[in-house]
């Protein structure tokens, strides 16, 4: 089986290859990072020689990383709030995958996004034409990756059928790939925190696991099913060290950036927590 890649976000502060040291000085296998200003949907100039940095790094070292699109971001108001706000966020997501694409990132996490409207499917329908544009004569490596919601902004995101149907209906579904969250996934009440053979075979029989590209590890400060978005460190939250173990030792989250979104530990890293799950290996 695959080697468990275990790493947390990072700080770019410094560059992207910066980024990248940053994360092999703490332990880690794998890092995701802020492609630019996670509050703001303005364009990034960015230098290709730090990005090419970052890739030769990554290399030599054996880093895989993720890069997350900022919080703004939401595929499922379509044109809602105008053209031009719709047209940034389309020209926004093509900048991040151009620089996950120099940086030799695997891809790029998408939030599934929320809508309320009359129409259930609206927003379903508009998350595929923002998916579509986004991806219109994409050749890179780099894929856009669905994160799984905890429920917090309503249903939309939160089931394995979603996400699957979604990346279906796409033009281009090999340029799309699935990011799970684990403290979304509890949240939501779409796996239980345990030995979740039922998650297992639906992943399996939906087609899920095989485009899974990444992990959020996190645990959750608020039992099953409550539908809060808050991550815990893995072992001192609802899910506890039992059910994060047991993730991590299933073959389809094993050879890809597995990822720890969670608070930091005395030393301001994640370096404690890495060491602990590398530990159980």
């Amino acid at each position: 089986m695959p080697k468990l890649l275990i790493g947390s976000h990072v700080s770019t502060r410094g560059g992207f290859s910066k980024a990248a040291i940053r994360a092999r000085e703490q332990g880690g296998r794998s890092f995701q990072y802020f492609p630019k200003n996670p509050r703001s949907l303005k364009l990034k100039e960015w230098s290709s020689i730090d990005a090419a940095a970052c890739k030769t790094y990554c290399s030599e070292h054996q880093l895989q990383s993720i890069a997350h699109s900022p919080y703004p971001v939401n595929p499922a108001h379509g044109r809602e709030r105008g053209q031009e706000l719709y047209e940034l966020m389309v020209a926004s997501l093509r900048n991040d995958l151009d620089i996950a694409e120099a940086c030799g990132s695997k891809g790029i996490v998408v939030h599934f996004g929320h809508m309320h409207s009359s129409d259930p499917l609206e927003g379903y329908r508009n998350i595929i034409n923002c998916l579509n544009d986004v991806l219109e004569g994409w050749q890179g490596n780099a894929k856009i990756l669905i994160e799984n919601q905890a429920g917090d902004h309503g249903p939309m995101g939160t089931t394995l059928e979603e996400m699957v149907q979604i990346r279906q209906l796409c033009r281009d579904p090999g340029s799309i790939g699935f990011c799970l969250d684990t403290c979304h996934a509890y949240a939501a009440g779409l796996w239980n925190g345990g030995m979740d053979e039922a998650l297992l075979e639906k992943g399996d029989r939906l087609g899920y696991w095989p485009a899974l590209c990444g992990v959020h590890l996190n645990d959750s400060k608020y039992p099953y099913g409550s539908k809060k978005d808050r991550h815990a460190r893995v072992g001192q939250g609802y899910i506890g060290t039992e059910g994060m173990r047991w993730i991590t030792e299933q073959e389809a989250v094993r050879g890809i950036p597995v990822v720890l979104e969670s608070e930091a530990g005395p030393d301001g890293t994640h370096q404690e927590d890495i060491q602990m799950i590398q530990s159980w290996e």
